[in-house]
């Protein structure tokens, strides 16, 4: 192997290195799908409804989809996990919340979430200034997406209910590359009868992401050679968006119910392709329902996540999201849940499996509201 060959091997050797500081730097502009992994959805039961869930959540998961709702939960205390893969296990989403019933009006709860590729092989030393291969100086990082949330929620009256999150954000890319990020949510939940309505509000101040960046001179130079301009300390602002939601419950013969739900999840930054796009604000619709039999089995069903989008031939067309799932509650302490979700129909990827759990812990003999 000649020496003239190097840069271009070393830029091939560390291509998805360059695409992920590429998709990081954002100098002052606020990019569609910044922090997009905190939009993913968290819950089997709630993902299979095809995360049409922000006037239904009325558990652990509320910490995330509505902090509102986590007043409503029917224990002292209620854990809830999950975990899944995605692109043939390259990456792996992983879920887990804890929420506590501080009186019969407020609740408190705690949640932690992380999307992750690992073992990612550095190649960046393979090839030394002489052009010699040696495999020994392979090294493996990981790029990870990390969110921490506190919530509050509290019962205003019977039938309206407030909640916040507190979130702080932690992305990393191996030792190269990281960001701190600080935001607010606010939800409201309000019941009339057998409707629920809730509303969300995601990063209602902007959530603000700080990325440093910690490169020495060899990466500088690949940098230099593959054309890439080096990445500077940056700020990336994820702007608000606003999640409206309502659902309505039926009984059957007693034994049967059924659960239906819209929601309405509305971004302002920018046009995006989807059903109702605009500028600066877009509208992406979900519907779900879930059927059960003596509230202890539970069949569920969405659509949701309209996309337009161009093939390679340049022709346009479209995709929709359709979810399923199942889920059995065994004596009102253990929920188990599964979900077969669809990332998207234009061969990116296959359907996910995705199960989750939810344990009850010193159940409350409080009648439900």
């Amino acid at each position: 192997m000649t020496k003239t060959s190097f840069p271009q091997i070393r830029a091939t050797a560390i291509h998805l290195l360059l695409w992920w500081f590429t998709v990081a730097v954002a100098t002052g502009q606020t990019p569609k799908y910044s922090n997009e992994f905190l939009s993913i959805g968290v819950g089997a039961r709630a993902l299979g409804m095809s995360n049409a869930f922000v006037s239904v959540a009325n558990d652990a998961t509320a910490g995330y989809w509505n902090p509102a709702g986590m007043v409503h939960i029917d224990a002292n205390i209620q854990v809830s996990l999950m975990h899944t893969e995605y692109f043939a296990g390259i990456a792996s989403y992983d879920y887990g919340s804890i929420a506590f019933n501080l009186d019969e009006n407020s609740a408190l709860g705690v949640s932690y979430l992380r999307f992750g590729v690992d073992d990612i092989p550095d190649t960046s030393e393979l090839i030394d200034s002489d052009g010699n291969i040696n495999y020994d100086r392979i090294r493996s990082f990981s790029a990870s997406d990390n969110a921490f949330l506190l919530s509050y929620a509290r019962k205003l009256n019977s039938n309206l209910s407030l909640g916040v999150n507190t979130k702080v954000i932690r992305r990393t890319a191996g030792s190269f590359a990281g960001a701190w990020g600080f935001g607010l949510d606010a939800g409201i939940q309000y019941t009339l009868g057998d409707w629920r309505f809730g509303a969300m509000g995601r990063d209602i101040t902007s959530t603000f992401n700080a990325w440093t960046y910690d490169l020495d001179d060899r990466m500088r130079e690949v940098f230099t050679l593959t054309g890439n301009e080096i990445p500077e300390n940056s700020m990336e602002i994820t702007l608000p968006r606003i999640i409206l939601g309502a659902s309505r419950s039926f009984r059957f013969a007693q034994r049967f119910g059924v659960l239906a739900s819209a929601d309405l999840n509305i971004t302002s930054d920018g046009r995006r392709n989807v059903l109702l796009g605009g500028d600066p604000f877009s509208i992406d619709p979900s519907l779900g329902i879930e059927l059960d039999y003596n509230q202890i089995i539970f069949f569920r069903g969405g659509i949701g996540g309209y996309q337009k989008y161009s093939l390679p031939s340049e022709k346009e067309t479209q995709s929709l999201q359709m979810n399923l799932g199942v889920g059995v509650v065994i004596r009102n302490v253990l929920a188990l849940d599964y979900a077969l979700t669809d990332v998207g129909d234009n061969s990116i990827a296959l359907y996910s499996n995705i199960f989750s759990l939810r344990f009850n812990i010193n159940r409350s003999e409080r009648s439900a509201n």
